[in-house]
């Protein structure tokens, strides 16, 4: 793999020398409402340049950790069984050199290529999963690969209580009812997140953030915003929390830079990936 030309901030370690491996999925040909996430991990690469490497939250710096960006994929709009199965190839080879795969997307759907090859390498796979909507549909409009339908697809993999939500303020009832049934579903916010650290302590777990997860006052530029969100410090602690655990994969997606003119959103979701990229490089350090 080559170094891309442009690198999220400071992450232009040699591929020998990285632990932690960036790839994005410029992929929203399922998006359900106003599209432009694929334009995401490009963006957040090319903005990331306004924040400093510094992190005065976790007193770490990008400088000091060994990060490769591998650039966004190329990926088929088409048809997105081909796009999932190029992620999940991707996601094989970071595993199989011994570095953590962070993806970038992209809707959310491309986290199922990612999980599929976490769930081949950890068959005891847990997910932890930020996001203002469920993402449970069976299908959507008749389609079973969507990104209203990925922690459903993923449920198929991992089974009942592998999959523990947050933040989830959004849905069809049915969503809610199965949510209840088979997932660890913790709506509105964090609470319980210490409980389930506590208990996911020694198990190898995939974190996805769906950056929707914030409150449009924080994150306006995403294809599907719902009021009511958590705040950026709200996000930020539970990241830190998660990030102690042996976290094997993680993304962060839905970001859409178009539909927020001013840039916030993007800024926002820089430091998002600055704060989780340092905190999971500090844990595979320990």
């Amino acid at each position: 793999m080559q170094r891309n030309v442009e690198t999220f901030l400071a992450c232009d370690a040699a591929y020998e020398d990285a632990s932690i491996v960036i790839y994005g999925a410029p992929f929203d040909s399922t998006t359900s409402f106003r599209p432009g996430a694929r334009f995401g991990p490009s963006a957040m690469r090319h903005e990331s340049f306004g924040l400093e490497t510094y992190s005065p939250y976790q007193d770490l710096d990008l400088v000091d950790v060994s990060v490769f960006d591998s650039g966004d994929m190329e990926l088929c709009f088409g048809d997105a069984s081909f796009a999932l199965a190029d992620i999940e190839a991707r996601a094989r080879e970071i595993l199989s050199d011994g570095k953590l795969p962070f993806l970038l997307g992209g809707e959310h759907l491309v986290t199922l290529g990612a999980v599929r090859a976490l769930y081949a390498a950890h068959p005891d796979l847990h997910i932890v999963h930020f996001d203002a909507h469920a993402d449970l549909r069976d299908d959507y409009l008749g389609a079973k690969l969507s990104h209203a339908c990925v922690m459903r697809r993923c449920h198929d993999l991992l089974g009942d209580g592998k999959i523990h939500q947050f933040c989830i303020r959004s849905g069809e009832r049915a969503e809610f009812a199965f949510a209840k049934k088979h997932t660890d579903f913790h709506p509105f916010g964090f609470e319980g997140l210490e409980e389930t650290v506590r208990a996911l302590r020694g198990k190898p777990v995939y974190v996805t953030v769906d950056l929707d997860c914030l409150d449009p006052s924080v994150f306006p530029g995403t294809g599907t915003p719902e009021a009511g969100g958590v705040t950026f410090a709200e996000l930020l602690r539970a990241l830190l929390a998660v990030s102690e655990l042996d976290v094997v994969g993680a993304d962060v997606n839905e970001l859409a830079p178009m539909l927020d003119q001013s840039g916030v959103s993007t800024a926002v979701a820089c430091k998002v990936a600055r704060e989780f990229i340092l905190a999971l490089s500090k844990q595979r350090e320990i």
